[in-house]
């Protein structure tokens, strides 16, 4: 027999390892080769659970108002107290009466609150109507009452011997939160002018007396003037503080604000749980890839190592 016969005769005569024994193999492959360490134990997670709990908390204190800045934002919140009145009577403005003998400067102004924007433009009206009723004028509008408030300002050129009349007539329109009366005496300064003007004119005759030289017509000329502008000046003095000036402003309640509940005793509770979700579900979206990437590697190392036992038990 040749020798390619009787390689090919051995060959053929190769004993198959039964299928016990391949079992038996691959059992004791198994235990002899290294255990690969686990990428995903439960120590691992015990400490990314408590990274994960210790940021939670440090968000929910730093998140967390302090106690004064809690009161500081209370207190700002808080709507102004409103103005007590005892008496129908005591929420109408009361003012000084002017005096008849002197020459004054008067002026009013009153700040009323009024319900509805729609209220804002009626009193309007009525407060022109209360002005021309008492020989005054409307002298300046501003209204503003096309929304869910309103205002309106108003000034008004009345005579001072109806003044008290229009502003009790005016303080009806609306609640009276603010009231200011200015009275100025400008007296001194017309009886000032007065004795200017005698003095001057006790010269301009003087000088009339005199030979008409060109001097004497020109002083004559210059005081003639000064006394015009003088009688000018007192003039309109007298004319302004004749009629006192009142200025009414209208507005509706300021927006309420909103109530700020005290929290129970489970809403600290709440907060945390709430915050722990986040931090559950920032948790989550970030390391799922990460978890998927070793499972990957996790299945694909397992049918190598697989493949390389089949591979090792086909050549038995």
């Amino acid at each position: 027999m040749s020798q390619p016969d009787l390689a090919r005769t051995l060959r053929e005569a190769r004993p198959v390892a039964p299928a016990e024994l391949r079992e038996r193999v691959r059992l004791v492959a198994a235990q002899s080769s290294p255990s690969r360490p686990q990428l995903v134990t439960w120590r691992r997670s015990l400490v990314v659970v408590v990274v994960v709990g210790a940021a939670v908390a440090a968000g929910v204190i730093a998140t967390r108002p302090s106690h004064r800045a809690a009161q500081r934002h209370l207190i700002e919140l808080a709507p102004a107290p409103a103005i007590s009145h005892g008496s129908a009577a005591s929420a109408r403005a009361a003012v000084p009466a002017p005096s008849p003998s002197r020459v004054q400067r008067y002026s009013a102004s009153l700040d009323l609150r009024v319900p509805t924007p729609a209220a804002v433009s009626s009193d309007t009206r009525r407060a022109i109507a209360i002005a021309d009723s008492l020989g005054g004028y409307l002298a300046y509008v501003n209204v503003n009452a096309g929304g869910k408030t309103g205002y309106a300002e108003i000034r008004l050129r009345i005579p001072k011997v109806h003044v008290q009349e229009a502003v009790r007539q005016l303080s009806t329109l609306g609640r009276v939160i603010g009231e200011n009366v200015q009275v100025q005496d400008l007296t001194a300064g017309v009886n000032v002018t007065d004795r200017l003007i005698a003095r001057l004119q006790n010269r301009l005759a003087a000088l009339r007396v005199q030979t008409q030289t060109t001097v004497v017509q020109r002083e004559i000329a210059a005081i003639t003037n000064q006394i015009e502008r003088l009688q000018r000046g007192r003039a309109t003095t007298v004319r302004t503080a004749h009629d006192a000036t009142v200025e009414v402003s209208l507005s509706t309640p300021p927006p309420t604000p909103a109530k700020h509940h005290h929290p129970g005793p489970l809403h600290g509770l709440g907060v945390a749980f709430r915050w722990i979700g986040i931090g559950a579900v920032y948790a989550l979206a970030v390391g799922a890839p990460f978890l998927a990437l070793a499972a990957l590697i996790w299945l694909g190392v397992r049918a190598l190592r697989r493949r390389r036992e089949d591979a090792l038990l086909s050549r038995s």
